[in-house]
């Protein structure tokens, strides 16, 4: 009885609250139009606050103030403008050509002291690249390129951590290469700058991203160059490579879309994190094997394919891998070979810092002196 006169009092209070609203004011409450809405960069930071704090232990919370800070860029020389004027210049502002650097400093040998040379397919890099970084702790920023003097514009400004990709790949003279997913451009262009493609697809499934590529070509390469190494941009669905060209590239580069951990952060525009694309971001690794197995597919026998993401995920990276290779050879007999690139990180470790527990290929962290990335690559090559 007691309980039944409590239940009567709390009925008759929430009556007397509500008839004090005039009816005009009075609604259902409904969860879709009042949950909060929160903007996409506070919904990826929540994401990454929940997962990268389980996969990075007491390295989240230094990565994620520099995934939060100003991030340090690179500037990729060009080599069909004035290179050595512009190297000059960019010497003077205080910044170093990383790559060169570390070549000068790191290449294996006697001399190094080590005992055993690693296989040359391991650790030889992509030759003719030149980039130049402000030293750890400089937060210093390059002026924007300019059109030099041979009429093209005399670098690219990206994170210094793009270029490592395509040194990995190892491009040798004369090479038939794929950019699968190749937009907007900076490897790409960098691959270009190597003077090792013999033949260039360039391929992004969106028309509009396909543009800002040709645009940025247009900007960096003179035509008779873009003619010369036959650079063939098109808007296939990479995921059907493997069909339409397979065994034909010597090296191929898989640039796949992702989470763009950086990007998501900062910029609400084209933010995978919007809800309106929760379905799109949960299906990215299955997306990004696809990718990879095409990638892999396209490849020659004994070929090369770098796979690489601006993502910290080790879903995204090491998984994606590892699941590529597990699938290639139970469904089409192809066995696949992940590289060392051991000697490959203590190249360039001075200018970048890299996770130290990658199960295979490398992982480029933030880090507030040297904030590029994060960039994981990873470089197989097909043995049969």
């Amino acid at each position: 009885m007691a309980a039944l006169g409590v239940r009567c009092v709390r009925g008759l209070l929430k009556r007397a609250d509500f008839a004090k609203i005039p009816r005009r004011h009075r609604y259902k409450k409904k969860w879709a139009s009042t949950e909060p809405k929160f903007p996409a960069t506070r919904l990826a930071l929540q994401n990454f606050d929940m997962t990268y704090s389980v996969q990075f232990g007491d390295l989240w919370p230094s990565i994620r103030v520099s995934l939060l800070s100003e991030q340090k860029y690179g500037a990729l020389v060009n080599n069909f403008a004035a290179w050595d004027h512009v190297s000059a210049e960019l010497e003077q502002l205080n910044a170093r050509d990383f790559v060169n650097e570390a070549y000068s400093h790191g290449k294996p040998g006697p001399e190094s002291g080590q005992t055993a040379t690693p296989p040359a397919a391991s650790w030889a890099c992509s030759p003719n690249l030149r980039c130049f970084t402000f030293i750890r702790g400089d937060v210093s920023r390059f002026p924007p390129a300019r059109l030099g003097s041979l009429g093209v514009m005399d670098y690219y400004l990206m994170d210094a951590a793009s270029v490592l990709p395509v040194l990995a790949l190892g491009l040798q003279p004369g090479d038939t290469v794929l950019d699968l997913c190749a937009a907007p451009g900076g490897k790409t262009l960098a691959l270009l700058q190597t003077g090792c493609c013999r033949n260039l697809a360039a391929n992004d499934l969106s028309t509009s991203r396909t543009g800002r590529l040709q645009k940025i070509l247009h900007s960096y390469v003179p035509q008779d160059i873009r003619d010369r190494s036959q650079v063939r941009v098109t808007s296939w669905d990479g995921r059907k490579w493997g069909e339409l060209e397979g065994d034909t590239y010597d090296r191929v580069l898989v640039d796949v879309p992702c989470t763009t951990d950086r990007h998501s952060l900062h910029e609400e525009e084209n933010n995978i994190f919007q809800r309106s694309r929760k379905k799109e971001r949960q299906m990215l690794p299955m997306l990004q094997v696809q990718l990879l197995a095409a990638g892999l597919l396209a490849t020659k026998p004994g070929g090369h394919v770098v796979y690489s993401t601006c993502s910290l995920s080790h879903l995204q990276n090491e998984y994606v891998v590892q699941g590529t290779i597990e699938l290639l050879a139970n469904q089409y007999s192809i066995e696949v070979r992940v590289e060392d690139l051991t000697h490959f990180r203590k190249l360039f470790m001075d200018t970048f810092s890299f996770f130290p527990s990658c199960q295979v290929g490398e992982l480029v962290i933030p880090n507030l002196m040297a904030n590029f990335g994060p960039m994981y690559f990873c470089k197989m090559c097909r043995l049969t």
